[in-house]
């Protein structure tokens, strides 16, 4: 018994030295910036994550989002109770690519940040950290939107169970001052395969029951409170949103008007008439329309 006290002590003693030789996790300048990434940087001790001051925010409004409407008063409404420090829910938005996902979260970091709202983004593959991550900043006085953008997984990742716990499964109690924002092109962020329909069970009143695969496959999405879907713009809202980007930057309701069909055409030679089309039509066109103004003068 002696001896095995005497190996504790000396164990604890080495572990006690090795950590404090261990770069500590650093925290940013939070005066410094509203949005933060999570970076992981190698050292003699292998690799460890940190927060990176994202001083640059793209200057995006929730007025410059047009047909969202409803997808942008769920979500705005909820960023709204969270930094009200009311009752709110982690979310996720899925849908068409280049409809606003993305772009809504930002617009709702810019809209509240002036109330303490920051956002902290993490790739997919840095998900495992989000327990270092909530550690640093559950004392702060600011609202944290962790943000995941362009989120699925294939079978096996980390990141995947590193989520699933992060969002209700842990046995420590969720910080009140996080959320949790994804954004994906998948409703159930994991592939989903013809052949698993096979292993759902019929029962002899008819209904229906998903195989442990596609149950496992849910039970993440299940675990964000609120889902937000994006649809893929009809023709007349697509030319909407070009009128609009194209108001911001700049140009008249006559030259609005002339440059509907060059618009769709922009879009047919995508193959897309998402609001990143929109966005990307106006900024060349309107950068061309000064060009040639430029030259005239």
């Amino acid at each position: 018994m002696a001896q095995d006290s005497e190996l504790q002590r000396r164990l604890a003693s080495l572990l006690a030295r090795v950590e404090a030789l261990l770069p500590a996790v650093a925290e940013p300048g939070w005066d410094s910036a509203h949005a933060f990434r999570w970076r992981r940087q190698q050292s003699g001790f292998g690799s460890h994550g940190h927060l990176v001051a994202v001083r640059n925010l793209a200057a995006i409004g929730l007025e410059d989002l047009h047909r969202i409407d409803e997808q942008k008063e769920a979500v705005e409404r909820n960023t709204r109770q969270f930094v009200s420090g009311l009752p709110a829910n982690n979310v996720l938005l899925t849908g068409s690519r280049g409809t606003g996902k993305s772009s809504l979260v930002k617009a709702c970091l810019n809209a509240y940040a002036d109330r303490g709202l920051r956002l902290i983004e993490v790739d997919k593959g840095d998900l495992v950290d989000l327990p270092d991550i909530v550690e640093i900043v559950a004392a702060r006085p600011e609202r944290f939107i962790v943000f995941c953008d362009d989120l699925s997984f294939e079978e096996g990742e980390p990141g995947y169970k590193a989520l699933k716990v992060a969002l209700d499964g842990s046995i420590s109690a969720q910080s009140d001052n996080v959320l949790i924002y994804a954004t994906s092109n998948r409703r159930h962020l994991l592939p989903e395969y013809m052949r698993e329909n096979l292993d759902a069970r019929y029962r002899e009143d008819g209904e229906i029951h998903p195989g442990e695969s596609t149950e496992e496959k849910i039970s993440l999405s299940e675990r964000f409170g609120i889902w937000v879907s994006f649809y893929p713009f009809r023709q007349d809202e697509y030319l909407e949103i070009v009128a609009g980007w194209l108001a911001h930057f700049g140009c008249g309701a006559r030259e609005q008007n002339a440059a509907r069909a060059e618009a769709l055409r922009f879009a047919l030679e995508r193959g897309s008439r998402s609001g990143r089309v929109a966005w990307q039509f106006a900024r060349d066109w309107a950068g061309r329309r000064r060009m040639r103004r430029r030259r005239a003068e």
